[in-house]
């Protein structure tokens, strides 16, 4: 007896699909339970050149284990904000280990879960990464968006919604 079947035609995620369905699994090794996210630089010809993750730089402690080291931030219009400052950020991390690995940077896009931070931004556009594509957006990420749009920088946000997480 034959078994009818029915036929589902399989589909290949596009590149950007692809690349950010990498990050949950890298984002487990990160160090701040505050914010498991990771990133992942690829080349023009979409060949993974480096990642990483948020964590803490080698001889310091990890949230995880020491607890956060949280600082305060106040914005022009006095809204504040808590940061843990323990933890370099997913996109630092991936392009510090670039530097490390002496792996240039110009023209790649890098994919990540929020808007990268204004800080992190102002080391995208400097290595000259020229794309960003990210799942979410980031609470802050006004400042980010404009000097991406002056620098050249694409940003793709998949789900234009806020990432959230604790003492936001």
């Amino acid at each position: 007896m034959k078994k009818n079947k029915k036929s589902v035609k399989y589909v290949r995620p596009d590149w950007d699909e692809y690349f950010l369905s990498l990050l949950e699994p890298l984002s487990r090794r990160a160090t701040c339970d505050r914010g498991r996210s990771s990133a992942i630089i690829v080349s023009a010809q979409n060949t993974i050149l480096t990642t990483g993750y948020v964590g803490s730089s080698p001889g310091d402690g990890h949230c995880d284990e020491d607890g956060h080291l949280m600082v305060t931030v106040t914005d022009k219009k006095g809204h504040q904000s808590q940061h843990c400052v323990r933890t370099l950020h997913a996109e630092e991390n991936a392009i510090l280990q670039a530097a490390m690995d002496g792996v240039a940077l110009r023209g790649a896009t890098l994919y990540c879960k929020m808007t990268p931070c204004v800080n992190c931004a102002r080391r995208i556009v400097r290595v000259g990464i020229k794309r960003v594509v990210a799942q979410k957006r980031y609470h802050k990420d006004a400042e980010s968006k404009k000097l991406f749009k002056n620098a050249g920088v694409k940003l793709k946000i998949m789900d234009d919604v806020l990432e959230k997480y604790d003492k936001q």
